[in-house]
């Protein structure tokens, strides 16, 4: 039986994943209203508000805040069902949990964090993706566009860094998997991303093209084999990158996205993989402005081999493109493995609302647990009792950067080793010359390094004024130095390798700067290890 040009078109509305947007006018939400109803659309993805996806946010345009966007994103999931006929996947991006697009919901550590456990520990990799889980049913959702599988080679990738589980192909394979066995238990879809790998760039993908000069066989070598992996156990989605491999393309920069040889060569047949494979998002500015026509880079997404399109932003011409350019069979095949994925995520016989709670005391239990096995010793020349020593001499002092000193991790020495405290917050508040004089007379110091950004852009946002301070500081004094925060900030602080004792404790969370306060009174053993190579100055 002939299908009806009517009833391709339903089927080929699955495709789209179009943006939506949690902080969104009343005008903007019936708009997408308008395009499941219409379309038949396959899903949506969700983002916080327009000012803060990847493309605007880079764009400074100001994010404002909502205590409510936990209860709002619940309200529009159940609207937007409602005005669907066939059940809506809805997708996030949580890599660290809802608190990445949600205010007030639980955050886990980042994927870095995560990479310095010890290997006879990735089950609390499993209870993370678990509990990212649990956290995104309670809000209606189904699918989670994590975890990455990229392998952080590149310690200038803009974009990547503290969302990889590191520069280990195997551990970040490992960790991948539990990650998202973790989601599946509890019913959660997963997807690997950005094939055919984003770690080794320097590009951010997000406003340009970047650019892999690796051939196959080093492809297949490295950054291919968490993929791999991810292949062997079934992962649900593959996310392709806007990343070019000329390698793979006759020697031309097109984006994966839009490359059948990386989709459908490489992916589909030499690698054997037959599940859902989904695109970045479509708005981001490295295949954005390709194509002047409205439909036609959904069109080519679509015919390089992507079943789901990310972010697409014109769904009715989209539609068109497809319908007059694709064949039947080849829709019918995407159509189903969107089909099959949403069986698997019970909602097309069971029920799209949301279920459970957050459970904030669980999280908090499970990021204390992985506080207590991250926290890496770099240097440690008797630093505990180096403290000690210089307290009961009155020569020890206490300084926080970028946090006031009512920190946890100070509270937590101030028990048992109490001393003069100070704090730069920012180079508004506090001022720079007038510490410097006050930690003059004092032999040991004791530093708390709260590193502002996660990202690199900018040193962090480390103030100059404070790294003169740090290089200052560890070439007079006997520094200790705690760094809450990206690892690959290390090697921009001068005068670094003169430290006393330096930790790496990854986050900020109250949990990790708790551990941190009772690893240094007790001086326990860490059993953390970096994640990646770095070289201190």
């Amino acid at each position: 039986m002939k299908i009806t040009t009517e009833a391709l078109k339903q089927k080929i509305g699955q495709f789209f994943f179009p943006a939506v947007f949690i902080n969104d006018t009343e005008e903007n939400i019936q708009e997408t209203e308008r395009l499941i109803k219409e379309h038949n659309i396959g899903g949506l993805t969700f983002f916080h508000s327009r000012a803060s996806a990847a493309t605007n946010y880079e764009s400074k345009k100001k994010v404002v805040f909502n205590d409510d966007s936990y209860e709002k994103i619940k309200a529009l999931i159940a609207r937007y069902q409602k005005a669907a006929s066939t059940p809506l996947l809805i997708s996030i991006d949580a890599e660290w949990g809802l608190a990445m697009r949600i205010e007030k919901t639980p955050q886990y550590p980042y994927a870095i964090t995560l990479g310095a456990l010890p290997a006879n520990k990735s089950k609390l990799v499993y209870e993370v993706g678990k509990q990212i889980g649990l956290d995104l049913k309670a809000a209606g959702i189904q699918y989670n566009l994590s975890p990455l599988a990229d392998i952080n080679n590149n310690p200038n990738n803009p974009v990547i860094g503290y969302r990889s589980f590191g520069e280990n192909k195997e551990k970040v394979a490992d960790f991948s998997i539990e990650y998202l066995n973790g989601m599946s238990e509890v019913g959660v879809l997963g997807c690997l991303k950005h094939f055919p790998g984003h770690g080794n760039t320097n590009v951010d993908s997000h406003l340009g093209l970047p650019v892999l000069k690796e051939t196959l066989e080093e492809l297949m070598e490295n950054e291919l084999y968490p993929f791999i992996k991810g292949i062997e156990n079934n992962v649900d989605s593959i996310m392709i990158g806007h990343l070019a491999v000329p390698s793979l393309n006759d020697g031309k920069d097109t984006s994966a996205t839009l490359s059948k040889a990386v989709i459908q060569d490489l992916l589909r047949d030499k690698l054997g993989y037959d599940g859902l494979v989904i695109s970045d998002a479509l708005n981001m500015h490295s295949v954005s402005k390709l194509y002047e026509t409205k439909g036609h880079l959904e069109w080519e997404a679509f015919n390089a081999g992507n079943d789901v399109l990310c972010f697409a932003e014109n769904v009715p011409e989209g539609i068109e493109e497809i319908l007059k350019n694709a064949s039947p069979e080849r829709i019918e095949e995407s159509f189903n493995r969107i089909m099959k994925a949403k069986e698997k995520a019970g909602i097309l016989s069971g029920s799209t609302a949301a279920l459970g709670e957050l459970n904030f005391e669980k999280t908090a239990a499970l990021n204390l647990e992985i506080a207590q096995n991250v926290i890496t010793k770099i240097i440690d020349n008797s630093s505990t009792e180096l403290a000690f020593d210089a307290q009961k001499d009155n020569k020890l002092a206490k300084l926080s950067l970028y946090k006031n000193n009512e920190n946890s991790f100070f509270k937590t020495l101030g028990a048992k080793l109490p001393s003069p405290e100070f704090a730069f917050e920012n180079l508004e508040a506090s001022d720079i010359t007038t510490i410097k004089k006050q930690l003059e007379n004092f032999e040991t110091i004791i530093i708390s390094l709260f590193v502002p950004k996660a990202k690199p852009m900018n040193n962090f946002e480390i103030d100059n004024e404070v790294l003169e301070l740090l290089s200052d500081l560890l070439e007079t004094k006997k520094c200790i130095l705690y760094v809450f925060g990206n690892p690959y900030v290390l090697p921009i602080i001068p005068n670094l390798k003169k430290a006393s004792g330096l930790f790496q404790a990854y986050q900020d969370f109250e949990e990790f700067q708790k551990t941190a306060g009772i690893q240094f009174l007790e001086n326990f053993i860490t059993s953390g290890t970096l994640p990646v190579n770095i070289d201190i100055q």
